[in-house]
């Protein structure tokens, strides 16, 4: 099989092609992102000059506390839950919180980010919407339970304590834009890579190369064979970028629609582990706690989904008895 149209051409030339037909969209990409950032951003410090964050930090604080959390730390949810990564990148760095919060927050976001979007893609390839949501969901809050318990705890300052100080508007608009700026070129360098990356790896056959080796390790997570490939491209494109490549495989007819539902159990909980977790190991979060929680879970929803599948056909399937004479 090809790996592409220029099969033939010198492998200098190959890779000069794989890189030029990577730059239009990713630049188109990054800066649909940048744009949404600097909107998500200026908004926060907008609501943070006027109290609103203090506000919210006090009605949510309870609710956060129990997962070792501020309330502030909600907006970081709900900027990942209903938009993506980098909205919840955006309002991390406006927070003072440290490495252990920084953490939890990462994870929770990884398990539930870009959800409407990202729901409609993993619907669109056969899976339950809803069922898609409240695991993602459930994810996010069961594995921010268990670092909570694991970590070495820290002191939570809570929202009706913390002293809120205001700088002059001046200073704000300064801080704003430097923090704004820099973490817009990180997007646009990090995007750029990621995408030539992707362009490479499957102009070179790596991706496919890749699938086959990985077989034994799906099995541990308890994913058929045929998800290889998909598998990598959830985990290095995530389910927004990779979904024209998931929705073609599946609507060819190249992997079952029961095999496409484990896998989106699986990367409901854990994908996009290339791109979004470079941005939250930029602000600090551990790399390994990241990986191995969200791994964890997906291992069990997919063992669970299984487990459900053998007791509906089991239900179903009539035994046959021999007649009583």
């Amino acid at each position: 099989m090809r790996s592409s149209e220029f099969e033939y051409l010198p492998i200098p030339a190959r890779a000069i092609n794989a890189i030029k037909s990577a730059i239009n969209p990713a630049m188109k990409t990054a800066w649909w992102m940048v744009r949404l950032t600097v909107t998500v951003s200026l908004a926060v410090t907008v609501f943070q000059y006027f109290g609103i964050v203090a506000w919210l930090a006090k009605l949510l604080n309870p609710l956060f506390n129990l997962v070792g959390l501020p309330g502030e730390s909600a907006l970081v949810f709900i900027s990942g839950y209903f938009v993506n990564i980098y909205s919840a990148i955006t309002v991390v760095v406006t927070l003072d919180i440290g490495y252990r919060a920084i953490t939890i927050l990462a994870v929770m976001c990884l398990c539930s980010h870009n959800m409407i979007i990202e729901t409609a893609v993993q619907k669109k390839t056969g899976s339950s919407a809803l069922r898609m949501v409240l695991l993602r969901t459930t994810a996010s809050f069961v594995s921010a339970f268990i670092l909570n318990w694991i970590l070495p705890a820290e002191t939570i300052v809570s929202a009706e304590n913390k002293d809120i100080i205001t700088l002059p508007l001046k200073d704000i608009a300064i801080n704003w834009s430097i923090s704004t700026s820099v973490l817009a070129i990180k997007m646009f360098v990090l995007i750029l890579s990621l995408n030539i990356l992707q362009k490479l790896l499957a102009e070179f056959g790596v991706i496919r190369l890749l699938s086959k080796l990985l077989r034994p390790i799906l099995k541990i997570f308890g994913l058929p064979a045929k998800t290889s490939f998909l598998w990598i491209v959830a985990n290095i494109l995530g389910l927004a970028y990779g979904a024209a490549v998931m929705i073609e495989e599946t609507e060819q007819g190249k992997i079952s629609k029961n095999d496409v539902d484990l896998l989106n159990h699986h990367i409901a909980i854990s994908h996009s582990n290339l791109e979004d977790i470079s941005l939250f190991l930029s602000i600090g979060a551990s790399l390994w706690w990241m990986l191995i929680i969200r791994w964890i879970l997906a291992a069990i929803a997919v063992w669970l989904r299984r487990m459900e599948n053998n007791l509906r056909q089991s239900k179903y399937r009539l035994p046959f008895k021999e007649q009583k004479i």
